[in-house]
């Protein structure tokens, strides 16, 4: 969360010329409602069934199943996918993008994560629910995380003082 997945998932969905699919979007859109209002009236896990049925819908419509090589892939199936922060802590949530994705974990400090979240709070249901700083709780969100991550990710990419472009191309080296 805040270390700019969709910025950098809209920009190198372009620079691939392939679709950008933005993860929270599509359970906005399923359910008719603003994530934050999911969670004040699902809660938590209400909103990660939400996350793990759009996240199946997804990946099937994008063409790519457990027996297809990721080679095999035509352009025209290919997508940039940006997840939400908690995706992969759902354990069949993680098995899905290990099994058929490449996934690119975007990692950032915490000052940097602090820096970009600072403003948007009251987007963020995990940090309204709670009277910790929002140093404190990145940190603890990224401790309770940052392993699931590094062990879901085909590639880590570290964002710190790095623009949009400079990520992109580093992914795009990197694939």
């Amino acid at each position: 969360m805040g270390c700019g997945k969709s910025s950098v998932g809209r920009r190198l969905s372009e620079l691939l010329c392939c679709r950008f699919i933005d993860l929270d979007d599509v359970v906005e859109e399923v359910a008719g409602r603003s994530i934050p209002e999911i969670f004040a009236t699902d809660g938590e896990l209400g909103f990660r069934q939400r996350e793990l049925n759009v996240l199946k819908d997804t990946i099937c419509d994008s063409g790519r199943g457990k027996d297809i090589q990721l080679q095999q892939i035509s352009e025209r199936d290919a997508a940039v996918l940006a997840l939400g922060g908690g995706t992969v802590m759902t354990p069949e949530c993680a098995e899905l993008v290990k099994e058929n994705t490449l996934c690119i974990y975007l990692r950032a400090s915490i000052e940097t994560l602090v820096e970009h979240l600072s403003n948007e709070l009251e987007k963020r249901p995990l940090f309204a629910a709670t009277d910790k700083s929002l140093h404190s709780r990145i940190e603890e969100l990224l401790s309770q995380r940052a392993s699931t991550y590094e062990k879901t990710a085909n590639i880590i990419i570290d964002i710190d003082g790095k623009s949009i472009e400079q990520i992109c191309s580093e992914i795009k080296n990197r694939i």
